[in-house]
């Protein structure tokens, strides 16, 4: 997704260009699979509509603070909000004045349901734990204090749990259950699988910053340069040997081309490549296991079809 808007328009002037909208069009299709063909009436359809339009809100907030706290300067091959001409620090108020849409459309539209509480109480945890994860993020890569030897797998994990699964997976389908009239604390096992499969969203994205095609993609990834905490960086250094790791240390986190060439080349002969398909195959296996057991045929279509969305992905 892409968030813009020109000189002169607010951040209510906004044209989304180049995002899928996957995590609000899931809200109305998780629905959908949750009512196990029954026919929709208009005002659900709307209702599921609304929901996912507050996700996307959502994430629009999350992606102008990002960029605003990560320095970027593009997104979607355009730029920033923030380094709009004329823009600048306004993008923060912009952020947050897409968070405060959410509210009021949930007050709009369904403070006369049973389930209002549970949605305001689902998105405001979901809004803490993404800020969580990207504190965490944060904080493992400023400048100055780079030190390769916090990073692991369960570091890498924490950040991506919070920063990313709970947002890009869970609440779409924690929305659609509610709306099912379904109490979210009889479905931890699902929650479980989604953030799961979100982790493992987000290590196809480390994967692809590296060696995906960037005219496919979208972007040109810079994880290396920026001393992300990636899956990627995070098994070399578990399969290195003092040589490599010495390598690793001098060359990760620089912008210099050569030192990025280097860490791909180290890449390469650890074959982390290899390394990742066979993660991916094994967590395609684990993830299809674990919602074959669910009792709920319903809520495993809904889970099938977003695995089905991200198995393999290029992009």
């Amino acid at each position: 997704m892409w968030f813009y808007a020109s000189p002169g328009k607010t951040c209510t002037d906004v044209l989304w260009l180049g995002g899928k909208l996957n995590r609000g069009l899931s809200v109305l299709d998780s629905y959908k699979l949750l009512q196990e063909g029954r026919e929709l009436t208009e005002n659900e359809i709307f209702l599921a509509s609304a929901l996912g339009w507050c996700i996307e809100w959502l994430q629009a907030c999350f992606l102008v603070h990002d960029d605003i706290m990560d320095n970027s300067d593009t997104r979607r091959g355009q730029p920033c909000r923030f380094r709009v001409p004329k823009v600048g620090m306004i993008a923060i108020n912009d952020g947050v004045k897409l968070l405060t849409h959410i509210s009021r459309i949930l007050r709009n539209h369904f403070r006369d349901k049973k389930y209002y509480v549970d949605l305001i109480e689902l998105f405001n945890e979901v809004e803490f734990q993404t800020a969580a994860g990207q504190m965490i993020d944060l904080i493992t890569t400023i400048e100055g204090e780079k030190d390769l030897s916090k990073y692991s797998l369960n570091l890498h994990r924490d950040i991506v749990q919070y920063k990313t699964a709970y947002y890009s997976f869970y609440l779409s389908v924690a929305c659609a259950l509610l709306m099912s009239g379904e109490k979210l604390e009889n479905h931890l096992d699902v929650k479980n699988i989604l953030i799961d499969m979100g982790i493992y969203f987000q290590v196809q994205d480390d994967y692809l910053d590296c060696f995906g095609d960037p005219k496919v993609i979208g972007k040109i990834g810079t994880d290396i340069e920026d001393f992300k905490c990636s899956w990627l960086v995070v098994k070399a250094l578990e399969l290195c040997n003092d040589e490599q790791k010495k390598l690793l240390y001098e060359n990760y986190g620089k912008e210099d081309p050569a030192c990025v060439a280097k860490v791909k080349e180290l890449y390469n002969e650890l074959n982390v490549q290899g390394i990742f398909e066979e993660y991916e195959s094994q967590s395609y296996e684990k993830l299809v296991n674990s919602i074959e057991v669910h009792p709920s045929k319903a809520v495993q279509a809904v889970l099938k079809s977003f695995l089905a969305k991200i198995y393999k992905r290029e992009k």
